[in-house]
């Protein structure tokens, strides 16, 4: 195996879908354990190889990239991954995501199991008898993907003379915008379904406009068998949950004030979430209740990054979601 230092660098590492992956099967990380490198992927090695400083008082700037030709090619992962790391932090998606599914097809077909009432239940079998059955089977529609993503149009002139770090800021954002989309499509599967007839039930409160602390009881203890562990709400609702006397007590207050993470007396996870409606929340077991597909990572034009050094060039994601059991995912509603 070469050293770090003697790969050879070419767009070719960018096929594969993951250029890191693709570099560490050159250059793997367990030739480097018990040395000064132990700890840096493949990508950073080369960083280093560069001497490209993409943070810090004394960072360089994004011409450092495009010093050779070899370097240049790095540019697009250092792309991608700002753009990842700027969707992990506004991204909320883990929190309500059971499963996730990466394809390499533009087609697919989740799974279904409904089971009823009785099947629900674990009988007793008599020596002999006949088990009880829980049918799963592929469902009738597929799964709609999406691609999400931004444009980024800027020339190597504009930017060759900003500090990295700044210019990562940008990306980041870009990250964040990418997100939240994603969460947006999420969140409306899990309100109207993927398309198999499946949107989630509605309950409407007692009393029009109001929300009291009885219907939020009521709403929790209807999804047994499954449990109530997690609670997206819009803006308004979670206004008002926050208003309740029963969630204003001492260690749910103490909580909220320190890390601005809600406690319920119920203890589900409040998110707030402003792709959804006024007037509702969602409750659901986020064990069960929601699968993301995505085709890959951040996919960036790699050739337009490297050969034209940025012009325009497209950043994106693509994925989509379907609700895995039904009963698991169910709306409040005012």
């Amino acid at each position: 195996m070469p050293a770090f230092d003697n790969i050879s660098l070419e767009k070719g590492l960018y096929t594969s879908g993951n250029f890191t992956s693709a570099l560490s099967g050159i250059d793997p990380d367990e030739n480097y354990k018990g040395t000064p490198l132990e700890g840096l992927d493949a990508f950073q090695r080369q960083l280093k190889r560069f001497d490209i400083k993409v943070n810090g008082p004394y960072g360089d700037t994004v011409e450092k990239f495009f010093s050779t030709s070899q370097s240049s090619v790095l540019f697009p992962e250092f792309v991608a991954r700002a753009v990842k790391t700027g969707m992990e932090q506004a991204d909320i998606l883990p929190e309500i995501v059971a499963a996730t599914t990466v394809i390499n097809s533009p087609d697919y077909r989740s799974l279904s199991s409904v089971p009823t009432e009785d099947e629900k239940e674990l009988k007793a079998v008599a020596e002999g008898a006949f088990i009880p059955e829980t049918q799963v089977r592929t469902k009738s529609n597929l799964v709609s993907l999406r691609k999400r993503g931004r444009s980024l149009v800027a020339s190597y002139e504009a930017i060759k003379y900003q500090r990295i770090d700044l210019f990562t800021i940008t990306l980041r954002q870009i990250g964040a915008y990418i997100a939240r989309s994603l969460l947006k499509d999420a969140v409306d599967v899990l309100t109207n379904g993927d398309g198999n007839n499946n949107a989630a039930p509605v309950t409407n409160t007692a009393v029009s406009s109001s929300l009291s602390y009885t219907d939020l009881v009521g709403f929790w203890n209807s999804f047994d068998p499954y449990e109530m562990n997690m609670v997206i709400a819009s803006p308004d609702m979670m206004a008002k949950l926050l208003s309740m006397t029963e969630f204003r007590d001492g260690a749910a207050g103490l909580t909220f004030h320190s890390t601005g993470n809600m406690i319920t007396p119920f203890g589900s996870k409040l998110l707030k979430v402003s792709a959804l409606n006024s007037g509702k929340l969602i409750g659901l077991d986020k064990g069960a209740a929601l699968e993301m597909i995505k085709t890959g990572d951040i996919m960036t034009e790699y050739d337009k990054l490297i050969d034209r050094q940025l012009d325009r060039a497209v950043i994106s994601c693509t994925a989509g979601f379907a609700k895995i059991c039904d009963d698991s995912a169910k709306v409040l509603s005012i």
